[in-house]
């Protein structure tokens, strides 16, 4: 049966939001970024891969200690297990699709805010 999941039920924080697969017969999870200059997750890591894609804006992702700029196309990919974070360092917004290969979001953060 399809499901149709309206963003605005989807949970958010700020205008980025949030949507897990489990509760939907999904094998995927993912965030809907949308953050401003400056922003991004601190360091973390996932027992599972994570692949980004860049919608719009310009994003700094740190991945086991190797900074590379992305851009609107450009798509990331990092290993399990392998600490990152990203940064938002344009002028305006970054909209990027951060897909989870799980059906939940495990996450174990490296340092704090």
């Amino acid at each position: 049966m399809l499901t149709v999941v309206r963003s605005a039920e989807l949970p958010a924080s700020g205008r980025t939001a949030l949507f897990e697969g489990e509760g939907y017969g999904s094998g995927v999870s993912f965030f809907l970024v949308d953050t401003p200059p400056g922003g991004g997750p601190v360091l973390h890591k996932h027992p599972y891969s994570e692949t980004w894609v860049v919608r719009a804006g310009a994003v700094r992702i740190t991945a086991d200690g190797v900074d590379t700029l992305a851009g609107p196309g450009d798509i990331a990919v990092v290993p399990p297990e392998t600490p990152h974070k990203f940064l938002n360092v344009g002028e305006d917004r970054l909209e990027m699709i951060c897909i989870h290969a799980s059906p939940r979001i495990l996450q174990e953060n490296l340092e704090e805010r």
